[in-house]
């Protein structure tokens, strides 16, 4: 990555929008009570992991590693953990975390009944597990890397394993080829589902309130913020499906035998494009998602209050003091 400057520029930027989106995912989920919902604690997640995979992806760039490598646990580290277990195993943690959110989705709309009945009890221990688990499987999937380089003459170079090519295609499989399945046809199931709840909800007629207001479908209403936040992570997933593909391709490619390496120009960019899958989500919460937009605005508002009061206290005490000295 060092040796082709403008793909290294085009990395610094993308983790510098992805600290700065997802943190202010955080802090609006943070600080906006009506967001603290079971969808939202999924997307807090996601934007907690994508800021640790900016933030990490990063460093690693920014930071230069001692050369010639020591020979003690700070070159362990290097070569083990710091090449490249910590970052992978962030993004594919951030990979699990959209398959569980994805799937509670899917339960919501294809299974609304049994979805009921599962979150009726313990819902917030329910959620800490399946969030738990998402950190299990990135860093158990992830643990093969550990042994993957060794240190030798100040130097990380390739460590020779039998049956790593085969642990690669499996790794392959269980952390894109087959999350991306899985999700492609919950999204399907819940598309049909949608077109079928649409069909059923028929344009109710005009309830009329004293006053003349008119009461609003709720039937209807709950379908159209169904059909905005299905949408919303419909636009996550396909960003996410073009930003992963090229890299899990070339990364299988490699273990099944073709001549490739995993230090050519396309590859760095594939890696790239996984790194730019960490900034974009704040984007689509900010063009697709209104409760986020209303978060952002309430914030602001927040701020602008403040400000204005601490102008106010400023302006008071100076006339406070401007008497005191005549």
């Amino acid at each position: 990555m060092e040796d082709i400057p403008p793909l290294r520029i085009y990395q610094t930027i993308v983790c510098i929008l992805g600290i700065i989106g997802n943190a202010l995912v955080c802090v609006v989920i943070w600080k906006i009570s009506a967001m603290q919902t079971r969808i939202n604690a999924f997307i807090f997640h996601q934007a907690v992991i994508d800021f640790l995979g900016s933030m990490m992806t990063l460093l690693k760039s920014e930071v230069k590693v001692p050369d010639p490598i020591p020979s003690n646990a700070l070159g362990w580290f290097i070569c083990h953990v710091w090449s490249g277990f910590l970052i992978f195993s962030l993004y594919v943690m951030s990979t699990f975390n959209l398959l569980v959110l994805t799937m509670e989705r899917y339960f919501a709309n294809v299974h609304p009944l049994k979805h009921q009945a599962a979150l009726t009890t313990w819902p917030r221990l329910k959620v800490g597990i399946a969030l738990t688990v998402c950190w299990a499987l990135a860093f158990g999937l992830n643990i093969y890397t550990l042994v993957l380089f060794r240190e030798e003459n100040g130097k990380c170079v390739p460590n020779q394993i039998p049956g790593s090519k085969v642990m690669g295609i499996l790794v392959a499989l269980i952390q894109y080829f087959l999350p991306v399945g899985v999700m492609l046809f919950a999204y399907i199931r819940i598309g049909v589902e949608m077109k079928r709840g649409a069909a059923r909800v028929a344009p109710a007629p005009a309830q009329h309130l004293p006053g003349g207001a008119i009461a609003p479908d709720m039937a209807a209403s709950l379908l159209r913020a169904r059909r905005n936040t299905f949408k919303m992570l419909l636009l996550v997933f396909i960003t996410f499906v073009i930003c992963w593909t090229p890299n899990q391709v070339i990364f299988l490619m490699f273990n099944l035998g073709f001549r490739l390496t995993l230090t050519e120009w396309f590859y760095y960019l594939s890696v790239a494009m996984v790194a730019t899958n960490s900034c974009v989500n704040p984007f689509i919460y900010a063009l697709k998602y209104r409760q986020f937009r209303k978060g952002i605005r309430r914030i602001l508002k927040r701020v602008r209050k403040r400000d204005e009061n601490v102008g106010t206290d400023e302006s008071q005490s100076n006339n406070v003091s401007n008497q005191i000295t005549t």
